[in-house]
């Protein structure tokens, strides 16, 4: 039974990962290679956690207790050991992974879940350095932003994923009270490959002066019922996290996932989204 959880990277997903476990009673580390990032992590999750408890999602006696079980470090060793479970959030890198799980093997015991957050890259090729016994306790747990409002996990099996790792994942998606989809290893698995697809049209779409970022946005809210637009989810996620997804798709599916070059001169400017104040909207 999984009672304590590593979460490697304290971003933007990292630390709404640690959060939601914390908030379901397992004892979170939060590990990061500096503390000016493991408490610009932990700062957001009090700020998350005193907007639910102004909108009364929860009560201050549950925010106090979810930030109770949380404890931040720096050091990879300490982060994991005897942790049951192990789940990466680092950058979208498939080098950075697979050192990442390199380094965690040496210091993790033996039979704990690896998890790891990618959108994209496919768990077999993250999994490819490791030996055939660590990849069966390898798997994708592919959350969405922000972690503590959106329902949805997606769970990624690989060829060697063990019923064991997926049993795991699937309790940990129901303590946590996601909705959780079981989804094969394939680049993009499913909804980012459906994701990328639309948000990549909508940006050649602007390119193409067809309409402005504010009306392509709401064709989808008020046409289709999507709950964001396309270019404010793109804003959301991150352009620079999108374009790496694309570009990895682009390797794996063909052509229609190339980035269009507006996608790539916004990234080149630094205008990222709303991490920055500027995508392509514009984030007080």
């Amino acid at each position: 039974m999984t009672k304590t959880i590593a979460v490697l990277g304290a971003g933007t997903m990292g630390h709404g990962i640690a959060q939601v476990c914390a908030q379901a009673g397992y004892a979170v580390r939060l590990r990061d290679i500096d503390e000016s990032a493991t408490k610009r992590g932990l700062d957001a999750i009090q700020q998350m956690l005193s907007k639910g408890v102004i909108k009364e999602k929860m009560t201050q006696e549950q925010a106090n207790a979810a930030l109770a079980h949380i404890t931040t470090t720096t050091e990879l060793a300490a982060a994991v050991a005897d942790a049951d479970l192990i789940i990466e959030a680092v950058p979208e890198r498939l080098d950075l992974k697979q050192r990442v799980f390199a380094d965690v093997l040496a210091h993790a015991s033996s039979d704990a879940i690896l998890a790891t957050n990618t959108s994209s890259i496919p768990i077999a090729d993250i999994g490819a350095t490791l030996k055939a016994e660590a990849r069966s306790r390898l798997i994708g747990l592919h959350f969405f932003n922000p972690v503590p409002l959106m329902p949805l996990l997606e769970i990624v099996t690989s060829q060697d994923t063990s019923g064991a790792t997926l049993k795991a994942a699937r309790d940990l998606a129901e303590r946590i009270g996601k909705d959780a989809i079981v989804v094969k290893d394939t680049p993009g698995f499913a909804t980012s490959r459906l994701g990328v697809a639309i948000g990549l049209e909508a940006i050649r779409m602007l390119e193409e002066g067809v309409a402005n970022a504010e009306d392509i946005d709401k064709a989808m809210t008020l046409g289709y019922k999507h709950p964001m637009g396309p270019l404010r989810l793109t804003d959301l996620v991150g352009l620079d996290v999108r374009l790496h997804i694309a570009e990895t798709l682009t390797t794996k599916l063909g052509e229609r996932f190339t980035p269009p070059q507006l996608l790539r001169d916004k990234v080149a400017k630094g205008k990222l989204g709303k991490k920055t104040g500027e995508g392509f909207h514009v984030w007080p």
